[in-house]
């Protein structure tokens, strides 16, 4: 067995051990990403059935459509299906229907009823929560991987600034974002980049539209790549030629906060007290009320995985994970600032992966 399978049966054994040590005998996974985290196989099957079956003592199956090819490397047993097979029976000829079956939060529904009328197990239960907490703990490889992609992205933004000029769209510069990603060597965007002038910045999620530059405009990149499969996300705010006393003051709040939420991560640390250390900094500047989202969300091989740092969220940091620090101050019909990093829990602390100034900056 080479080295690449050893990775990913090691991953499948911390998968079931974490199953075992819950009373789950048995799982089927559906998501895509995790399939590839734990097999190597990369299919986005769309409607049609993609399937992992792992089970404490028994072969791991790997179910796929003859429509997709596979690389013929993975270490897994793979059972093949057509459009016409039913795809539910398939699953539950090798599920024990005499124990609790987990279930993957993205099967869907068909799947799902479909087995309960085959009896494919004795109940159902949502364990998503045990591969989402091995794939939060990311290995050496993945460390590298997070921080190259990181790298990429600082190196991108210098370009993006670049593209700001008198009489540009907002449309316009995001349009080529992708380009230049792939330019510097990643696969493309881990999300639909978002660029935002002026109080379009007020919107946290808003999509670039046929919005032109204005001085005193604030630019806002909220951008990431994908490399090797794992992603980045990093967000700067700038301003068009000028900026006020009170957008200045704003982005300093911004600054500090994302400053304070980083300080607060580390192993054994709580995810809700990071989100509090930034908050509670714009709260005393007298802006908490626009800070309207949580603090930041695990990174990996999606741009949002499992484990938010929000107020409601008490679990601790354990090393390995590769969180979001991006406070905001929003302020509806003038402006938005946000400034974000990615930040990697180490054994003894917290490493930012981003190295992007911080400092306020006009530009144009």
């Amino acid at each position: 067995m080479n080295t690449s399978n050893n990775m990913y049966v090691e991953r499948r054994k911390r998968v079931v051990e974490r199953l075992k040590s819950n009373g789950i005998s048995q799982m089927i996974i559906w998501d895509p990403a995790s399939i590839l985290y734990l097999t190597g196989e990369k299919v986005y099957a769309f409607e049609r059935m993609w399937a992992l079956y792992l089970a404490d003592g028994r072969e791991p199956v790997l179910f796929a459509n003859k429509l997709f090819v596979l690389s013929g490397n993975t270490d897994v047993k793979v059972v093949w299906h057509t459009d016409v097979d039913d795809g539910a029976a398939q699953l539950a000829e090798y599920t024990n229907h005499e124990d609790v079956l987990g279930i993957d939060k993205v099967m869907p529904a068909k799947y799902l009823l479909a087995l309960q009328e085959y009896g494919a197990a004795t109940g159902y239960k949502n364990t998503s929560c045990y591969v989402d907490a091995v794939r939060g703990e990311k290995d050496e490889q993945e460390r590298k991987l997070m921080i190259e992609a990181s790298r990429i992205n600082d190196l991108a933004m210098d370009r993006f600034k670049a593209l700001i000029h008198d009489g540009v769209t907002e449309q316009e510069v995001a349009a080529q974002i992708e380009g230049i990603y792939k330019e510097l060597g990643a696969q493309g965007n881990s999300f639909t980049p978002i660029v935002c002038f002026g109080a379009n910045a007020a919107n946290p999620h808003h999509e670039p539209d046929d919005t032109v530059i204005t001085e005193g405009d604030v630019v806002l990149f909220d951008v990431g790549c994908i490399k090797d499969d794992y992603c980045s996300d990093m967000t700067r705010t700038f301003f068009y030629k000028t900026a006020s006393d009170k957008q200045r003051e704003v982005y300093e709040i911004v600054k500090n906060a994302n400053l304070a939420g980083e300080a607060a991560m580390g192993p054994g640390k709580r995810f809700c007290d990071a989100d509090s250390a930034a908050r509670d900094l714009i709260t005393e500047k007298g802006y908490g009320e626009y800070f309207t989202h949580r603090l930041g969300h695990s990174v990996g091989m999606e741009v949002h995985e499992s484990g938010d740092v929000s107020s409601a969220n008490t679990d601790k940091f354990t090393p390995g994970r590769c969180i979001s620090c991006e406070p905001g101050i929003y302020l509806p019909e003038e402006f938005g600032v946000r400034i974000e990093d990615l930040c990697l829990i180490t054994e003894d602390g917290v490493t930012v992966m981003n190295n992007y100034s911080k400092e306020l900056e006009i530009i144009g």
